[in-house]
This record gives structure tokens, sequence and C-alpha cells, in this order.
């Protein structure tokens, strides 16, 4: 992976102090020649505004800073043409040069300087709102049209404003000043409230992913600060420096910073740090979040670099540009565009990205161009493309290819006739995800949309307070017959994530959905198995805790079951086995058979193949999970591939599918794995085959288990049986069920008596009217033994009323015993 840079002619005549991108991919500068451009996505210019922002007269024309200027008096330059007063401390000769060039309040000139600009979040609550604001040197913002027409002018900080963001849904604006305040403000350009006053200028400010917390720098520090009035801030030291940039991802929850100590950092929500680069050469000046979250751009002087996540480099480049000011990506997150020191606008866009399935690597060569190669046959196979290729996926034997116009569809038979459709005009498509029968394809203007390979639309997902914009591959998962989204709740709701479920097909809800979670959701996935019949349907979610559940049923009160803590990343299988493989505390743990959690968790925790992942490191992340092979990418970027994936699991469970019992054991003689012997008793209780269960719990020397079947072994009636293997599998309201439908009615109440959950024995007992007695006496004998006095209002009063004849009550329990 790598930046394709294009550098147009330069049109400003000074620094270019601030870039933004509308949400139809035109760009927009603003320099220190107080002019504003307009651009295209690939680097054409289509002319300045004729703003009225800049429309005042100006004694002297400041003296632009060249690319040859030394990088550390460009960098001071630029921060003191964005000042009013002098605050920076080190700033002496920068403040020279203002005031020499007319720049400062007071020392002879009333010009304004743009210091940040922030387009109107696309997608936000108000849709189709095509503007922009401005923050000035003045102290004020100012709020244009896409046209330069200043609709207003707010005054907000004492001395300039250094910095300004909307949140993600455009309903309030925060801005920062020299002057240590920062604020909030309406859409409509009231002010809410101070958030902080500090004691040094704010270069930087960011929004939490729930818009309910800000970041800020403070010298040295970094805050942050929740947005209720009384709640405390949490601060640590950054930087060795004064912290010139920062930045807050709304999908990984990941901060940046970079600042005069040369140095950028990647941290958690919680401060702690996460990745720290070596000295550059020159103070970071400028930093980014990629939309998705996977990347992030880095600037400083004569340099621009494109880097991971967790902080390794992917590439860098040394445009002639000066100090880079400002960095800011496309909406779709394939392009970069960087503000430059010497009045130049540097564009990047994302190549060399590789996609891998199977035995094919696909490579995006160029904006147009994509390279396919055949590991197996050693075939190369090249597409071009009318339109610059915004989004690709491959898997399941196609590949799918988003382009600013249209998606083509290709599949592994043959790659050069594909299906193509349509795309709106107007939208973005932010994320593709696929299974063996279907995709779906999310854009800004549609939504979620599913297709057939053959280009046939499906359905169209739909749920209140959607916002596609906001939706990444993390966030999304598509199997052939259910679709889940991740989506943020209301703040006042004690969970904070929801998972909306969907059926393909119909594209209709779930009826008990959305599925609740307590904390942060950052990744989940949907199994790829093609035989629901025996392996459900399941879903694993990551929270921000790195705790792995699992997701069974998509029905009210289902629950879920704990995988595992210290999860850094995990996948399923893709060839349609129930297999899932994740870096968990610095182990690869491979579970062979996941549902097991709901069976038998005990066993479940045998069923783990575990190896040491010192290969892997820390945060790392799978890139693909296919049969046998598996590829890892660790942190510095290096990739992987675990050879030691066991096959046994995929045909243990290909027998269990079969319900091939006596193979499957032979299996197990043959491999002698403990692991392998647990999975096959978590499967034959799941099956149902008590003969094999036994087995498999002797193997495993679960003693008490084997004693357990065989005293189900010897129940006459086949409905109780079904009882006693869901008690097994600690499902007891399962196990009610089966035996009312059977009519064992005092099966289910002595179920409940044994269980000592005397409510729900005695609510089945007075539904039925029948063993009330029964109920009470046991109750009665159970607390004489345990020396306690009856509390139960409804036990009282039950007692009182209904005689308690213990040779009655067994002559009655013997009868429907042998009923």
């Amino acid at each position: 992976m790598k930046l394709k840079l294009h550098q147009p002619p330069t049109k400003h005549t000074d620094i270019v102090s601030c870039v933004g991108w509308t949400g139809n991919n035109e760009l927009f500068s603003c320099g220190d020649d107080r002019k504003i451009h307009r651009w295209s996505s690939d680097g054409e210019h289509l002319g300045s505004l004729n703003n009225t922002l800049f429309e005042v007269p100006v004694p002297a024309t400041p003296a632009p800073v060249s690319a040859s200027t030394s990088p550390e008096r460009a960098t001071t330059a630029n921060l003191a043409r964005r000042s009013s007063t002098n605050l920076l401390g080190t700033a002496g000769v920068a403040v020279a040069e203002k005031a020499q060039s007319g720049g400062l309040a007071g020392g002879g000139g009333t010009s304004v300087y743009a210091t940040d600009l922030q387009w109107f979040p696309a997608g936000g609550k108000m849709q189709g709102v095509d503007v922009f604001v401005v923050g000035g040197t003045d102290g004020k913002f100012y709020v244009l049209s896409k046209a330069g027409r200043v609709d207003k002018a707010v005054e907000a900080h004492k001395g300039a404003l250094l910095a300004l963001r909307w949140n993600s849904e455009g309903s309030a604006l925060v801005t920062a000043g020299e002057d240590g305040a920062v604020k909030i403000w309406s859409r409509s350009g009231m002010l809410r409230s101070t958030l902080m006053q500090l004691g040094y200028p704010t270069y930087a400010i960011a929004w939490s992913p729930d818009n309910d917390h800000i970041l800020m720098t403070n010298g040295r520090n970094l805050i942050i600060k929740p947005i209720q009035p009384s709640s405390k801030p949490n601060q640590w030291k950054g930087h060795d420096g004064v912290i010139l940039c920062a930045d807050w991802n709304l999908v990984n929850d990941l901060i940046l910073s970079g600042g005069e100590d040369r140095k950028y950092k990647v941290w958690d929500s919680y401060g702690r740090q996460i990745y720290s680069c070596a000295p550059h050469d020159h103070p970071i000046t400028a930093l980014a979040w990629n939309p998705s979250g996977e990347l992030f751009a880095v600037g400083s002087f004569d340099l621009l670099r494109l880097c991971d996540k967790v902080g390794w480099s992917c590439t860098l480049d040394k445009p002639e540009t000066g100090s880079i000011s400002k960095i800011a990506w496309t909406p779709d997150g394939t392009q970069v565009a960087c503000a430059g020191g010497n009045g130049s606008v540097i564009f990047g866009h994302i190549i060399n990205r590789r996609y891998e399935w199977k035995n094919f690597e696909v490579t995006l060569l160029d904006d147009n161009k994509i390279r396919i190669f055949d590991l197996l046959q050693a075939n190369t196979e090249l597409l071009d493309f009318r339109d610059r290729v915004i989004n690709v996926s491959l898997g399941f034997g196609y590949l799918v290819v988003v382009t600013s116009s249209q998606c083509y569809i290709h599949s592994e038979k043959n790659w050069n006739t594909p299906s193509i459709m349509d795309l709106p005009s107007n939208g973005r498509v932010v994320c593709i995800q696929q299974c063996s029968e279907y995709f779906c394809v999310v854009d800004n203007v549609n939504g979620i949309q599913i297709y057939t390979y053959d280009g046939r639309p499906v359905s169209s997902p739909k749920y209140p307070g959607l916002r596609a914009e906001l939706l990444t591959a993390s966030m999304v998962s598509i199997s052939n017959d259910v679709l889940t989204v991740k989506d943020r709740v209301d703040e006042k709701v004690w969970y904070s994530t929801a998972i909306y479920v969907f059926e393909v097909t119909t594209g209709r809800a779930y009826p008990d959905c959305p599925i609740r979670h307590h904390t942060d959701i950052l990744e989940l996935q949907l199994n790829q198995t093609t035989s629901t019949a025996f392996f459900r349907r399941q879903l694993v979610v990551i929270d921000k805790n790195r705790d792995a559940y699992l997701v069974s049923s998509f029905v009210k009160g289902a629950g879920s079951k704990k995988l595992g803590s210290m999860v850094e990343c995990m996948a399923w299988n893709d060839d349609g086995s129930d297999q899932l493989i994740g870096v968990v505390d610095g182990r690869v743990v491979q579970w062979a058979y996941p549902y097991g959690v709901f069976v038998d968790e005990e066993v479940a925790l045998l069923g783990r193949f575990q190896r040491d992942g010192s290969q892997v490191g820390k945060n790392a992340s799978i890139i693909q999970y296919y049969g046998t092979q598996c590829s890892v990418r660790k942190a510095d970027g290096t990739i992987v591939n675990l050879s030691n994936v066991s096959p046994m699991p995929a045909m243990l469970q290909d027998h269990a599918r079969k319900k091939q019992w006596e193979e499957a054991i032979r299996l197990c003689r043959y491999a002698k794995s403990k692991e392998l012997w647990a999975c096959l008793a978590l499967m034959s209780i799941h099956g149902q085959d008590l003969n094999t269960a036994e087995v498999a719990y002797a193997s495993i020397d679960e003693i008490q288990k084997v004693q357990y079947i065989c005293q189900i072994r010897d129940i006459a009636s086949p409905e109780a049986r079904s009882a006693e293997m869901a008690l097994l599998r600690r499902q007891p309201k399962e196990a009610e069920s089966i035996l009312i439908a059977a009519n064992h009615i005092f099966r289910a109440i002595r179920m409940w008596i044994h269980l000592y959950n005397w409510d729900r024995a005695l609510d089945l007992a007075i539904k039925y009217k029948t063993h009330v007695d029964t109920v009470l006496f046991f109750r009665s004998r159970y607390l004489s033994k345990m020396g306690r006095q009856e509390t139960s209002k409804r036990f009282i009063q039950y007692s009182q009323s209904v005689p308690l004849d213990y040779p009655t009550i067994l002559k009655k329990m013997r009868v429907d015993e042998n009923g």
C-alpha cells in the first residue's frame, strides 16, 4: 500500500492554512493569501470563491514563508499568523514577523486570516445542508455557503480561534482559541457552554465517537472532558513538547497526537499509550484519521506518512510542500489532501492495496486498474475501469469493485465478464460485505442494499436513526440468511450499543431486536456455515473491554455466552465450517466448536486448541481464515501465515452434521486429542446421541456426566429423555417446554423442585391445578433442614389453605411417575 501523490500548480501565494472535503469529494483550500480555492478530486483547479470573508482593507501584504525557509521558522511563523497576541511563549521571532506584515491586531493591520475549515458533516441531522465554517484570527467563526457568502459571523474567543469541529451528527460545534477557552455552540451559533478554561492555547480539539466527550490539547498535555458540566476531565502528559495536532477516530475509538517533540503517538480512549514513533527531523504539524479507522496520515516539514491504525508506517513520501499545516480525508477514505506551507495543495490516492482469498491475490495498481494473480495457476489478469476505484471486496469466489458511478461483480470462473450495476450519482460507498450467496453495499444515499452476485437487488434493510455514512466493515456482517448491523443507541438507555438483526431475503427486522450489549462493541461477525440445521447461525462480538461474546439466537431473552477475555482479534472460517480463530492474551486460540459454550461451558474450555502466539505479537489482526489457511498481520505490518491450524475439527464437524457418529469416534481415537474428544462430547449432546456422548465424556474423564448419561438412557419416555438432555446443556426452560408439551406436568414441577426454584414450581402447580401440596411439602422440608422459617407470603397463604398429607402426596407422585 502506498500513496500516489499529485501536486497541481500552486494557486495560493502564501501558506495554505486549511483544507476540507465536501460530501461530493470537492476540496476547498484556504490560505494566508486570503483566498478560498475549489479543487476536483483529481486535483483540477475549479476556480476561487467570490467570498466576502476577507473583504477587509489590508495595509500590507504578509510576506510568504517559502519552502526554502527553515522548517522551525516556517512552523512558528505559520502558528503566529494564526495568533493575535503573543501567547506562544517561543513566538518572539514570529510576532515580529507578524507585526512587520501588518497581520497582528494592534500591529497596524485589520486583516483576518483563516485558521481552520470544517464542512457540515454529510448525513447529519440536517440533510442537504451545504455550508462550511471557518475560524479566524479575529476570534470569530464564520458560516459560509458553498458559493462563499458569509451567512453568519459569531464572536467566539479573545485572540485567534485556533481549532473547530462539528460533531458527527452536525448538532453541535466546538471551538478552541489561544485564550485557552473551549466552547460548545449550537448549530445556529448560540453558545451552549464554556467547557473548560485552560492556561495555554488549545491547538487541536476532537469529538469522541459518542459525541459525549471532547479531546483537547493543553501545552504538553492531552485532556478528555465530558460535556456534562459536573464531570471531571481525564488529563495526561502526552508529549515532551507542545502538542500541535490531535484527532479521535469515530470507528476504532483511538486517539492520535503530534507535537514539537517530533513524535506522533497513538492512544486509547483511557489515555494508555499504544504506539510512539521515533523522533522525526521536524515537528509533527498535522495528522488525521482515515474515516475507516484503519489508517491515518501524518504531516511534517516536507514529509507525509501513511500509517496503520496501530502506528507502523505503510509509506513515506517527501513532497516539496514546506510544513504541512492540515490534512483532510475524503468521506470515502480513498484520498487525502494536505495544506502546504509554500502555498501548495497535495492530493494523495491510496493504491497498491492487496486483498487475498484462497489462492487469489488482488492488487489495486492505480486509480482505475486492478491486477488479479492466481497463485496455483500462475496466471495474471488485468482489469481496467472507466472511473476511479472507490472500494474493493474479495471473497467466496467473487470480486466486487465499486467505482464512483458503478459496481462491478467479477466471478473467479471468468474475471473478464462482470455484472455491472449503476450507483447513485451523488452516492458514496462506505463498505462492502460478502457471504456465499449475497453481498451488501452500504452507501450514504440508499443506506444498506443487499444484492445477489448476478446484480439483482434482494432487500434494503432500514431502522430508525440509521447513519449509513458512519458504518464500517467491522459494524456490518452478512450471512446467507441474516444481516447484523451495530448501531449506537440513546445515551439515556443503560445499554450503550444495539445490534439490529434483519432477514436477508425480506429486509425485515427480527421482532425481538435490537440486541443490546452493556459495553460499546468494536467488532461483530456472523459465522458462514451453510448447515444451520445442525450448526446454528451465530454472532461473535468483541467489545471495548476486549471481551468476546457469542450470540446463538436472535430472540428475546436468548442471552449470550462469554468466549474469552483480552481478545485482540477473531475470525470465522469462511469455508462453511463452524470454527473460530483468534489471538487471546498472547496465544493463538482455535475454537473447534464455539457453540459448545451453550451446551456445556466447562467442557467447552477443553475444546479449544491453543498454541503460543509469540510469532504474531500484540495488536495483530486476522486477514483471512479459510480451511486450514490463516493469515495474520502483525503490529509492524508483517504478514504471518499460521501453518499449524488443525484440519481435524472440520472433519469432525462434517461427521457430526451427517450423524456419522461411529466415524467421528474413530477420528478422535486416531487423533488422540483431548480437545477433539471434548468437541465430540459437545456435538453428540447437541445431536442427542447418548452412546457417542458416553464414550466422549469417558475419554475426557468426566465420570459424573457419564453416570448421568446412563441414567438418562434408562428413561422410557423419549420426551423425558430430551428434557434431561436439555438439563445437561443447562437449559431448564427448554426442558420445561418439552415436558409441558408432552403433558409431563409432574416431571416439570419436580425438575424445578430439584433446582430449588420454588416459585416456578409453585407457578406450574397452580396453573395446572396439580401437586400444589407436593411443592409445599418439599418446600417445608427444605426449610426445616436448613433451620429457617418461611418468609414468602405466597407460600404462607397456600400452606394455610392446602392440607399436607405425606402418604397422599407420595401415592400421587408414584402414580404420575409411572404414568
